[in-house]
């Protein structure tokens, strides 16, 4: 069993002899954030941090910056939507070029885009749309914004079904329900899978998807994991591959929140099955594919950050196979809407509330 105390405002969390599992430290690194929803690290050792209502925040040194970083366009903070990723791109020493995904419009015609702007100091300059989804939709909900890059550098960005449009995630012909890949610059890379089909949008990489939540490369396997919130039951870890129809919502382990079934069916020819599914779902909302050296342990497992279950899920994953998995955080007893992992493989997390915290996962036996 494991036990916990609270020691000089960290949070011990130690196991017996014998208990398997990790030994960690949570420490508070920033907190008072309006629902912080992504965590970016910068060469320099600065991290920034997206506030859902619409601000960038920077921590310098180890402290929060009171004031936000400059030039951020407007958003539609509104429902589930907001500013959600920020990514700072490949090269960023050269370039001090960012990505930032948000929701944009209003209740009645938003969509999720996403913009590239330079970092000067603390303020964007030079912004410029490089993605916006196709067409737009009514309400607050299921805007996906998640994001990373894969070996060859195209960006890649997970989306939602809009709630109310989920037979669109079918759609070739629309962005509802799916993975994107774009070059850096905005432009359709030339090995898209349905770049030459006139009746499918040309940055379509995947296609079936509920509301994507979480992504993570594997640099050293060259494989891509996304999740998705299912309904009520059937959240989804998936491995994508370009052109792969992940099903929703023909196929699913969920049903409606109201208890309708949604289908009747859970696999069908053609479709793609989850690499595992959680049902009842845990509402999963970050991820990171964990190969640090802090925690051995984990190493060549993704970390799945949950809202409503209000912990972490380590799944260890060889390819496509799964491991036995194991519940992280659960003492900390917060919504945990993002997970990242640094160079030296500590782990950051960040809580969903609004007054959120940055995070910072360290081994126990670390020496101060």
């Amino acid at each position: 069993m494991k036990r916990y105390a609270l020691l000089c405002g960290l949070l011990l969390a130690a196991t017996t002899a014998g208990a398997q599992g990790p030994i960690y430290v949570v420490d508070t690194l920033a907190e008072g954030l309006d629902h912080p929803w992504s965590l970016e690290f910068l060469p320099d050792g600065r991290q920034l941090v997206t506030e859902r209502a619409g601000r960038l925040r920077m921590i310098e040194n180890g402290t929060l910056v009171k004031e936000p970083v400059d030039g951020v366009p407007p958003v539609m903070a509104t429902g589930q939507g907001g500013l959600f990723e920020v990514l700072a791109d490949p090269r960023f020493g050269d370039n001090q070029t960012l990505y930032l995904s948000f929701a944009d419009g209003t209740p009645d015609a938003n969509r999720t885009r996403v913009i590239s702007a330079r970092l000067e100091g603390r303020r964007l300059r030079d912004v410029r749309t490089i993605f916006a989804a196709e067409p737009t939709k009514r309400g607050g909900a299921h805007f996906g914004g998640r994001m990373t890059f894969l070996a060859d550098g195209t960006l890649v960005i997970g989306l939602g079904d809009g709630f109310n449009y989920r037979d669109e995630a079918q759609n070739l012909q629309n962005h509802f329900g799916k993975i994107v890949r774009i070059n850096r610059d905005g432009s359709v890379p030339a090995d898209n899978p349905f770049l030459n089909r006139k009746d499918a949008r040309p940055e379509i990489y995947s296609l079936g998807h509920r509301n994507v939540q979480g992504i993570a490369f594997d640099r050293a396997g060259g494989r891509l994991y996304a999740h998705e919130h299912g309904p009520k039951g059937g959240d989804e870890v998936n491995r994508i591959e370009p052109g792969k129809n992940y099903g929703w919502p023909l196929i699913t382990y969920g049903v409606d929140y109201s208890g309708a079934q949604i289908s009747p069916y859970t696999e069908r020819p053609g479709l793609e099955q989850p690499l595992l599914h959680w049902t009842p779902s845990i509402a999963p909302a970050g991820m990171a594919l964990y190969r640090g050296d802090e925690f051995p342990a984990w190493r060549g497992s993704l970390i799945v950050t949950a809202l409503a279950a209000q912990k972490a899920q380590r799944v260890p994953i060889d390819g496509d196979r799964i491991g036995t998995q194991e519940t992280l955080f659960a003492e900390l007893k917060q919504r945990l809407r993002q997970v990242r992992v640094d160079a030296d493989g500590v782990v950051y997390l960040l809580t969903d509330d609004s007054q959120g915290k940055v995070l910072r996962v360290r081994a126990a036996s670390r020496k101060p």
